[in-house]
C-alpha cells in the first residue's frame, strides 16, 4: 500500500490529538519558494485523518510540507499558556522519493516540544 498518512499524539494528556488542523503543501520548485496547497484536513478522535493525505494515485516524488496547528489545539484544551503560544504551528518538510512506498509521519506534541519521524 502506498500513500501518505499521519497521526498526532498529545504527550501532555496522554491521548490522541483530536481536531487539529493540518495543511499539506507540495513545493513546485527546487529552491522551495513556491508551494501549492494540496489539502486541509482535521484529525479525528484517534488523532488521525479519515482519508490518506495522498493516496496511491496522488503520491509523486517531490518535496512536501505538513503544517500542524498545535497552538490552537492546546489553547482549546484549556492549558494556561502565554500568548502567543511557544509552539503555534509545527512545520515538517520532507521528501518523497519512492511513490510506491507508504509514508507515515507521526507527530508527538506538547506545548513545549515535539518529535516527528517516518513511521510505518
Amino acid at each position: 500500500m502506498s500513500g501518505l498518512t499521519t497521526h498526532i499524539l498529545d504527550l501532555t494528556h496522554g491521548t490522541p490529538a483530536e481536531n487539529v488542523k493540518i495543511k499539506l503543501f507540495r513545493f513546485d520548485d527546487e529552491l522551495e519558494t513556491k508551494k501549492r496547497l494540496l489539502q486541509t484536513t482535521i484529525t479525528n478522535q484517534h488523532g488521525r485523518v479519515d482519508q490518506p493525505l495522498l493516496d496511491e494515485h496522488e503520491i509523486v516524488p517531490g518535496k512536501y510540507e505538513l503544517v500542524f496547528y498545535i497552538g490552537d489545539y492546546f489553547l482549546r484544551k484549556g492549558l494556561e499558556l502565554d500568548e502567543p503560544v511557544f509552539l503555534d504551528k509545527v512545520v515538517v518538510r520532507f521528501g518523497i522519493s519512492q511513490p510506491n512506498s507508504h509514508y507515515h509521519i507521526p507527530l508527538l506534541i506538547s506545548p513545549w516540544g515535539y518529535q516527528v519521524y517516518r513511521g510505518s
